[in-house]
């Protein structure tokens, strides 16, 4: 394994890749990972200047490799995720395909967003520029999601030129202060490039008490899609939280439980990242705050069942107040044919939390 900065500095806090969104293109060798950053203040929770990505002051910024995750530069767009720019119908007829192409999606309460009904950018120069933000049309007018606010984060699928299906999570408006609730992922498809998008389908029954947050999802050979999913019982604070597998083999329309991959510690858990591998194989990777560290699987029968846990990384250095601050992972390969993780990390050298990447061959 290769562990490699991807972007911090002393003085700033860099964190939660998960939320940002991860791009590739020419097959792994150019990859990009969004992340959020801010000032750097020593405390309890978060050590970043108003606690939480959706802080005044809190930026969303890119890093990008040119050759498959091994050096990485940082990029600070314009007219991107928190410059203020408020959001508009949307065109349509963007190429979701096109050699170029990516989509960011906003959810309510990241980066000063407080539309219940999200947002997205598009870019067609990988990145560089965006155009946006865009609202999602009528979507959150759809029965199944009235009075509910939009959590999603950036995941989704091409599934044609101006097709895309987009792995989103919504939950109940919230009524009471400190109140936690249960988020449930979903599917939206577009088929217009945009201009409009339609629910799909529940991943998670609305009637499953658990949290189901944070959908990674991958498709395998025979086209079924699998999709890793944040989970937490908000009933019990004693119960650790884990990671459960969804597979659909209808592209989405519906979904069965497929397996458990593995806990992800107390309090609130951590996300899944999730990939299809060249070989037909699945990997996911997440952290334990509780045991500290960073964890990968491997499945080898389409994320039935999964190998046992390779650790990534065991060094964090907690902060003086305790704090295992880490993790939310991006997972993808590169063009060797490598496993490139990306996550928020910090070390006894690098005591800022920021970007990290290991690179390794499963």
């Amino acid at each position: 394994m290769k562990h490699v900065m991807v972007s911090g500095a002393t003085g700033k806090f860099c964190g939660w890749p998960a939320n940002n969104g991860l791009w590739s293109w020419d097959d792994g060798r150019e990859i990009l990972v969004g992340f959020s950053s801010g000032a750097y203040v020593e405390q309890p929770g978060h050590n970043l200047e108003g606690g939480s990505d959706a802080a005044p002051g809190v930026a969303s910024r890119l890093a990008r490799s040119l050759d498959g995750g091994r050096t990485w530069t940082a990029e600070d767009p314009t007219n991107f995720v928190g410059d203020g720019g408020l959001p508009t119908h949307s065109p349509g007829g963007f190429e979701f395909q096109a050699p170029g192409s990516a989509l960011r999606v906003v959810g309510v309460g990241y980066h000063g967003s407080h539309d219940p009904v999200g947002s997205f950018f598009v870019s067609e120069d990988r990145g560089r520029r965006w155009r946006g933000p865009y609202r999602f049309g009528t979507l959150m007018d759809d029965q199944n999601l009235r009075g509910m606010d939009l959590t999603a984060r950036t995941r989704y699928l091409a599934t044609g030129p101006r097709s895309c299906m987009l792995f989103m999570s919504a939950r109940p408006t919230r009524s009471t202060p400190g109140q936690i609730a249960t988020d449930k992922s979903f599917v939206v498809e577009t088929t217009d490039g945009g201009r409009s998008f339609r629910f799909v389908a529940w991943i998670v029954p609305l009637d499953d008490p658990h949290r189901a947050v944070m959908p990674a999802v991958g498709r395998l050979e025979d086209g079924a899609l699998v999709v890793a999913l944040r989970r937490r019982n908000i009933q019990d604070a004693d119960m650790p939280c884990w990671l459960d597998c969804y597979a659909s083999g209808d592209n989405g329309r519906s979904w069965a439980f497929l397996s458990r991959v593995g806990e992800t510690g107390l309090e609130n858990g951590n996300p899944p990242a999730l990939t299809a591998l060249k070989d037909g194989r699945v990997a996911c990777a997440y952290g334990d705050r509780s045991r500290g560290k960073l964890f990968a699987r491997v499945s080898a029968d389409g994320a039935r069942s999964w190998g046992s846990e390779i650790v990534l990384r065991d060094d964090f250095e907690p902060d003086k107040f305790g704090d295992h601050d880490f993790g939310y992972p991006q997972l993808t390969t590169n063009h060797t044919g490598d496993l490139v993780a990306l996550y928020y990390w910090a070390t006894a050298q690098e005591p800022h939390q920021h970007i990290a990447g290991t690179v390794w061959k499963p």
